[in-house]
């Protein structure tokens, strides 16, 4: 049998951009520094070893995030369970974008998205923290 896709990522991202805050790459660096916000960097381990993160990030695989938003989960984080703004970001904004909505969707608010992803943010010339 041949699967029938009836949504492809690129709805499903553009469907959630529709849905949540983008930030662009300007507006996450002055945010970064904020205490009220956090930066949630979506990419998996070996993304930060070689690129490095945002400076003070919280690490947050993708495929964790629901599991560490839920107070109920046996994995939940306590960081996010703090009255800030969540700001996401992944190499180039589509898992971000996709994990806003989530979050968003399981009641975390406020949150956001960087649009472009840290690739965005190196480029133009945001600070870069290196991962060991």
């Amino acid at each position: 049998m041949v699967q029938n896709i009836t949504k492809s990522v690129k709805q499903m991202v553009a469907d959630a951009n529709a849905d949540v805050t983008t930030l662009s790459v300007e507006d996450a660096k002055e945010l970064a520094c904020s205490d009220d916000h956090v930066m949630i960097d979506l990419r998996d381990f070996r993304e930060l070893k070689r690129t490095g993160k945002i400076p003070g990030a919280f690490s947050c695989p993708r495929g964790m995030l629901e599991f560490w938003i839920d107070p109920d989960s046996p994995y939940h984080k306590d960081i996010f369970n703090q009255d800030k703004t969540y700001v996401f970001y992944c190499a180039s904004g589509w898992r971000s974008a996709l994990s806003a909505k989530a979050a968003q969707d399981m009641g975390l608010k406020p949150v956001a998205h960087i649009e472009g992803g840290f690739t965005a943010w190196a480029e133009t010339g945001g600070s870069v923290e290196a991962v060991e």
